[in-house]
């Protein structure tokens, strides 16, 4: 995934610039961005969406993509124009059944004129029909749709919508999806949710996918190619997709043997966070040349890569605990990062706890001696890392430490508490991580602003002892049996 700071001004807001019929004048247009410190032209401004659907065919032999996307959303204020995060080639935009004049922007802005202006409240249905080569477009000198032998996929992070749907491209507008995807017959698409139904006619195969829940952007993926498709369902009863792409080589067994074990992980998470909150679960390996891995919701995607030193469930530990940390309880801006990442991390370590590989005291205890006080990691603040240093190693595992240090202030009945209820607190929604400090608060009984300032927000070492066992030896710690795996999944987030 990538980490990019868009500079202000490196895009011009040509919604601006369209002229405003005088019947309009009331009106104005939707913001080209949702207002993302980080990122401030992802996402917009105006509009709302409920839900998404996706009707489109693709072609592996030359990656050509064609599609119609029916978007269904509210305008929270007065439009004249809005905008939309997308790169493709648009033919046609209707609004609510007139045709819409439209224009590109920047490097990643289609912006829609509606025919009427529209008043705040409206529930508005905009069709939008486009075509491409997904490939052959960039944005900011990078492509998140990556080819593969046999296809395609999408996934990345803090973006990849924009190279094969149109939409509000930013984690607080998550909205509901049917993906229906028609491919040679041979070739299978993968998405997110459910699959309701695959039929083929005439040469082609189409493929119906339905997420019911709530889905931010980013977190959908749809992966196009050969897979071995494999099912099940977990002990506490959730049902399991997993796929495999039939030319994994050295890696398939490895990958089998780690996301096959992906009912029995939902489940054992499940009892720290409780009930696993989507229709389905499940993974897939294409077979790409990038090394990370992501939460795709219900759908993990993961790299060959992961599996390349052998079996390796600890990274399936990590993004299924996002499922509940980051895809359930998303964040509100991408600062709020920490929820998402710290969260998965310390999953990680419950797990080789689980498996008698190392304590998540033994591995707080070896993440703070290994790094020196004038060690550079100490100085990125997991609570606010900065969008170039978002997916730093520090936001991972500093904001680890941060957790245990909370465990060992609030007491584990209260810890755990907070693990369970907090996605129950703000299920399908989004929260900060300011919102976590009060929630955990309320929950705890005891003011927290100190801790949270130490080991999120301060650019150093916390001394010795802070949040009270934690961090009780200044020399390096036994390195837990564990750690080679867990450090393996720092290539998870682009690293």
């Amino acid at each position: 995934m990538h980490r990019r700071l868009i500079a202000p001004g490196a895009l011009v807001a040509a919604s601006l610039l369209l002229a405003i019929p005088a019947s309009a004048a009331s009106h104005s247009p939707g913001a080209p961005g949702i207002g993302d410190p980080y990122y401030p032209y992802y996402g917009n401004g105006g509009y709302d969406v409920s839900h998404y659907d996706l009707r489109l065919q693709y072609q592996p032999k030359t990656d050509e993509l064609q599609g119609t996307a029916t978007i269904l959303a509210r305008t929270t204020q007065d439009l004249s124009s809005f905008d939309l995060d997308f790169l493709l080639d648009v033919s046609e935009v209707r609004v609510n059944g007139a045709k819409a004049a439209f224009a590109t922007a920047g490097q990643h802005e289609l912006v829609v004129t509606p025919k009427t202006p529209l008043a705040k409240g409206t529930a508005v249905t905009v069709v939008v029909r486009y075509s491409g080569v997904p490939s052959a477009k960039s944005a900011y000198g990078f492509t998140t749709w990556h080819r593969t032998p046999d296809g395609a996929v999408a996934a990345d992070e803090p973006e990849a919508a924009w190279w094969w749907f149109p939409s509000n491209d930013h984690p607080r507008d998550k909205a509901t999806y049917d993906v229906s995807v028609a491919v040679p017959d041979g070739t299978q698409a993968i998405s997110n949710g459910t699959l309701q139904s695959s039929v083929s006619k005439l040469g082609w195969t189409r493929y119906n996918w339905r997420q019911n829940k709530p889905q931010a952007t980013y977190l959908t993926t749809l992966a196009l190619g050969r897979f071995d498709i494999t099912t099940g369902t977990s002990d506490g009863g959730v049902p399991v997709v997993n796929a495999y792409s039939k030319d994994l080589g050295d890696n398939d067994g490895a990958a089998r043997a780690s996301v096959e074990r992906t009912g029995e992980i939902v489940d054992w998470l499940s009892g720290y966070f409780g009930p696993y909150p989507f229709g389905s679960a499940g993974g897939y390996v294409p077979n790409t040349t990038t090394g990370y891995a992501l939460e795709t919701q219900t759908r993990v995607y993961y790299s060959p890569k992961q599996f390349a030193g052998g079996s390796n469930t600890s990274v399936v530990v990590h993004e299924l605990a996002h499922q509940w940390y980051g895809d359930d309880v998303s964040l509100e801006d991408w600062k709020d990062i920490w929820i998402n990442e710290g969260f998965a991390r310390y999953a990680q370590w419950l797990w080789s706890e689980h498996e008698g590989e190392g304590t998540t005291r033994e591995l707080a205890d070896y993440v703070y001696a290994s790094h020196p006080a004038g060690d550079a990691f100490w100085t990125v603040a997991p609570g606010d890392p900065g969008a170039d240093n978002q997916f730093d190693i520090a936001v991972y595992d500093r904001g680890a430490l941060a957790i245990q240090a909370l465990r060992d202030e609030i007491g584990d009945d209260a810890f755990f508490a907070v693990l369970k209820g907090w996605p129950k607190e703000h299920a399908y929604g989004n929260a900060s991580v300011a919102d976590f400090r009060k929630y955990a608060e309320r929950v705890s009984g005891k003011p927290l602003a100190a801790l949270f300032d130490t080991w999120l927000f301060q650019p150093s070492k916390p001394a010795a002892g802070t949040g009270r066992s934690l961090a009780r030896a200044a020399a390096p710690a036994v390195r837990p049996k564990s750690w080679k795996r867990i450090e393996a999944t720092n290539a998870v987030h682009g690293h």
